[in-house]
């Protein structure tokens, strides 16, 4: 008889625990945009708060593994394929940040998030702007990620064209001498080298005219029309313009990750993560998850 209720018990836990664990795995699943591409996403958790992570230039959403594991006992967290990326389409004529917002909006509006927080690497931070504008009622604050360190600055047209001028005549290579520089001297080589090869296999017909359009984002004029809470964690590789970004938008702060580059979530994953937490409590309550309850 006790062999049989251990026997059972056993049964038992292994059910609950396999439903707690079917229940956690990510979803990947996929809408289609007004102009009819398909934006795939992965989903996960089940919080009352949404956790948007939006993907930098030429990677895609699997960068956020981490965080989307770690994150996902506490709040609803959603990474994204922008257009032209991983593996959400490409049929694309323009590619605009408002375009890539509209990305972000589209899988928001499917999955009736709210609220929401917009957490964006790099060109993703300018993304998160223009997707704040078009879901007011949804997005509750603005979290970049290495980025937004000069809101107002632009780089000139002709040293725009002269920077550009090496991805165009050879994308691989150039992207093989551009992407070391965004690591700190010291920095692991093998993710280095995983991040170059990545962002290096990246289609030159959309990345070219993708970074175009990120280095002539204005900034400072999309939050004009856009007043939401905003917040950076940058490395501190790179200067943030603190003063100069709070003239356009005046609850602009920013925490840093020292001896980090521009994949500080990658090179520091749990230093970052502290540090998003600690951003996210400025906005909404963290919600405690059911292993702190227990």
């Amino acid at each position: 008889m006790l062999g049989v209720l251990i026997l059972a018990c056993l049964i038992a836990c292994q059910s609950k625990s396999g439903s707690r664990s079917g229940a956690a795995e990510p979803i990947v699943d996929s809408v289609l945009t007004g102009d009819s591409t398909s934006i795939y996403y992965t989903t996960a958790g089940a919080g009352d708060t949404a956790l948007v992570f939006i993907h930098c230039w030429s990677c895609d959403r699997s960068y956020w593994d981490e965080q989307l594991t770690a994150l996902a006992p506490d709040y609803r967290v959603v990474a994204i394929d922008l257009a032209g990326h991983g593996e959400s389409h490409s049929n694309r004529t323009d590619w605009l940040m408002s375009s890539y917002g509209a990305d972000v909006a589209a899988v928001v509006e499917k999955l009736d998030l709210k609220p929401v927080i917009l957490v964006g690497h790099s060109m993703g931070g300018a993304v998160a702007i223009e997707a704040a504008r078009l879901m007011p009622d949804r997005v509750t604050a603005l979290i970049g990620v290495d980025t937004y360190q000069d809101l107002v600055g632009r780089m000139p047209e002709d040293q725009l064209e002269q920077f550009l001028t090496p991805f165009k005549q050879n994308f691989p290579a150039a992207m093989a001498r551009f992407i070391p520089s965004l690591f700190p001297p010291g920095a692991d080589s093998a993710l280095i080298a995983k991040v170059t090869q990545d962002m290096a296999q990246a289609p030159m017909v959309i990345a070219v005219p993708s970074i175009r359009n990120l280095l002539r984002y204005n900034g400072a004029a999309a939050l004009t029309k856009m007043r939401k809470p905003i917040r950076a964690i940058n490395a501190d590789l790179f200067p943030t313009m603190v003063a100069a970004n709070r003239r356009s938008a005046a609850s602009f702060d920013v925490k840093y990750l020292p001896g980090t580059g521009h994949f500080l979530f990658l090179e520091k994953p749990a230093e970052f993560e502290t540090l998003l937490r600690e951003t996210i409590a400025e906005f909404w309550p963290r919600e405690t998850s059911a292993t702190e309850s227990n």
